[in-house]
């Protein structure tokens, strides 16, 4: 894995071509350009927001407490590292039957084109940090969001969700060459995955439920949960893991990478003979 490392990053200047390449063609028809980016994160804010913050107030408010004030903020945060999540796996898992002439023809790592996916949908996330920021400086003028230091939680979250998806993408978009029923099941467990991880709702709401305790239990088994709240907890120093969540979180993103990667190059020769 170190020798691989190690390519991977001679040969950051071809990842760093397909990334730009990805964003022009995902972009070049379109008159809003790299702003659908923002509006469509920030049009499933504004749905989930009058769902649960305007028709579902009271139940909102009884569970987020102080957060409550500011729930727009709380929805945005978790939606646009959402967006990266969802958009870097769906994409990613086709990042090798959909780039065949090209994976035979350039001779770099393969592993560069998975990467190249959930490092273009980082770039869409990034470009939505400073919309993020705006929004809790308005808060923060108000006295209802008060940050402190787990400001630094952003770097954290966002490199451990980076591992994660990184992990994530080498295993599917090796997988989904050898059996193409991956890309199908895996529009299924994103939308799971949505419900199932604290993006528009508290983790205190599934920790105060009257579910088995194994739920529970397995529920914060999945690493996203911790890394949603690492992604709260920039602005709600309360949401911040304690350490069990955090440490699960850290280990199973590098557990998936390191499983991810094994994978991916022992597949890659039935791959390459698949493409």
């Amino acid at each position: 894995m170190t020798s691989g490392v190690g390519a991977l990053w001679s040969a950051r200047h071809p990842l760093r071509i397909l990334v730009k390449r990805d964003l022009a063609v995902k972009y070049q028809q379109s008159v809003l350009g790299y702003l659908w980016s923002l509006i469509e994160p920030l049009g499933m804010g504004a749905i989930y927001w009058f769902v649960f913050g305007v028709l579902y107030s009271g139940d909102t408010r009884r569970h987020l407490g102080d957060a409550a004030d500011s729930y727009p903020l709380f929805l945005i945060t978790g939606i646009f590292a959402w967006m990266w999540a969802s958009s870097a796996i769906s994409e990613a898992t086709n990042a090798l039957t959909g780039q065949a002439r090209l994976i035979t023809t350039m001779n770099v790592p393969r592993q560069v084109f998975p990467i190249g996916r959930v490092t273009g949908r980082f770039a869409e996330y990034a470009a939505g940090l400073p919309i993020l920021i705006g929004i809790a400086a308005v808060y923060a003028a108000q006295g209802k969001i008060h940050p402190g230091w787990t400001l630094f939680s952003l770097p954290l979250a966002v490199a451990v969700q980076l591992i994660l998806l990184v992990g994530i993408s080498l295993l599917l978009s090796a997988l989904n060459v050898l059996m193409r029923d991956i890309e199908r099941f895996m529009r299924l467990i994103i939308r799971v995955l949505f419900y199932a991880t604290p993006i528009i709702y508290p983790l205190s709401l599934v920790r105060d439920s009257g579910m088995p305790t194994w739920v529970k239990v397995g529920y914060e088994l999945n690493p996203l949960v911790g890394i949603f709240q690492l992604q709260h907890a920039i602005w709600y120093p309360d949401e911040f893991p304690d350490a069990r969540l955090l440490a699960t979180s850290v280990l199973g993103s590098l557990l998936v990478l390191a499983v991810g990667w094994w994978s991916f190059r022992r597949l890659e020769p039935a791959v390459l003979k698949e493409l």
